[in-house]
């Protein structure tokens, strides 16, 4: 007597069907925790606006991608190791932009820590 090789595969596809379905439901059960949870991880809420500022975190999200990975510059952006720049200069160009580097991108209450960053990298 021959066994229907098709058998174990049903049974796998509605175990699995069966298991979505069950945890979808836990899912809207807790949606309120689980988007606390993501928010949490992704840093926002009040506690994240609370902490200190880094420079150096805040370059590595913002910076690297115009300047290179350890800031000796590219074609597009000049370098932020060594530069020629005083730190009032930098300042200003951290607030209005200058060429390809656009104003604004780092919050005007952090321009001073990001600033004396920049001209500490050597």
């Amino acid at each position: 007597m021959q066994r229907n090789p098709i058998i174990p595969f049903i049974l796998i596809m509605a175990f699995g069907i069966g298991l979505i379905f069950f945890l979808s439901l836990d899912g809207v059960g807790n949606k309120e925790e689980i988007a606390a949870t993501e928010e949490h991880a992704e840093g926002g809420g009040e506690e994240a606006s609370a902490g200190e500022f880094d420079p150096e975190a805040f370059a590595q999200g913002k910076c690297i991608g115009c300047h290179g990975n350890s800031y000796e510059g590219t074609g597009a952006a000049p370098a932020l190791v060594g530069t020629a720049l005083s730190e009032d200069e930098i300042k200003d160009v951290l607030a209005k932009g200058r060429g390809a580097m656009p104003a604004g991108l780092v919050p005007a209450e952090n321009i001073d820590a990001m600033a004396a960053w920049v001209k500490s990298l050597e």
